[in-house]
């Protein structure tokens, strides 16, 4: 016979605008005792899920990990609770009539007796930081990601600055693109340009003028 190891706990089929909650509650001779609501994923129904977990003294909750619905629910009760997130495949019921209600009850019966796999979820402050660190890579892809554009953009237009700047984005190299780009109809004005051309680019200066010369910038 298998072990119990929750007397009371709580099995959820968490949805987009649903959480379908199950308390078990198995006493000594293990009969069950189920209790089922049903709740709304905003906040303050969040709160009312959370309390009538404590109203009935269930402290084990297992979910599934679908799409980032799970992610509100477990910051909320992990402070108070123990959450286990796992993933479907180890709850996923006998095919049949399935229903959120039946699913409820099946994870809750698979968690009583420990028969669930549970993921490793990282304490908040590292969840936060990850967080943090993955944002800051998606920034710098996009960064050189617009940096390669504006690279090909120079390439087209016939602006040949990175032949003759070590750094195409340095400060030489960004005053003179902002010149072409304001002054696209005009012919170029080697001393305004000049005047650009900060003191550790001066001996390349006609360099860079000939570098620019005969540009064609597309401002479609």
């Amino acid at each position: 016979m298998m072990k119990l190891k929750y007397s009371i706990c709580c099995g959820l089929d968490v949805h987009k605008n649903v959480i379908v909650a199950n308390i078990v509650i198995t006493n000594k001779d293990g009969i069950s005792e189920y209790r089922q609501k049903s709740f709304s994923t905003i906040n303050s129904d969040i709160q009312r899920f959370h309390n009538w977990l404590i109203e009935n003294n269930c402290y084990h909750v297992c979910m599934e990990s679908t799409g980032k619905y799970w992610i509100p629910i477990f910051n909320y009760l992990e402070n108070d609770i123990e959450v286990c997130l796992t993933h479907p495949k180890y709850v996923k019921a006998i095919k049949g009539k399935k229903t959120d209600k039946k699913d409820s009850k099946w994870i809750a019966d698979l968690y009583k007796f420990d028969l669930v796999r549970c993921s490793f979820i990282p304490p908040k402050d590292f969840r936060q930081l990850r967080e943090l660190a993955r944002y800051r890579f998606k920034l710098v892809c996009m960064k050189s990601s617009e940096k390669n554009r504006i690279q090909n953009c120079m390439t087209v237009s016939n602006v040949g600055i990175a032949s003759v700047l070590s750094d195409p984005f340095g400060k030489t190299a960004t005053e003179i693109m902002s010149y072409l780009l304001e002054h696209t109809a005009d012919p170029i004005d080697e001393k305004a340009v000049r005047k650009l051309i900060k003191k550790g680019a001066k001996a390349k200066s006609n360099e860079i003028i000939k570098a620019i010369r005969g540009y064609n910038i597309e401002t479609d």
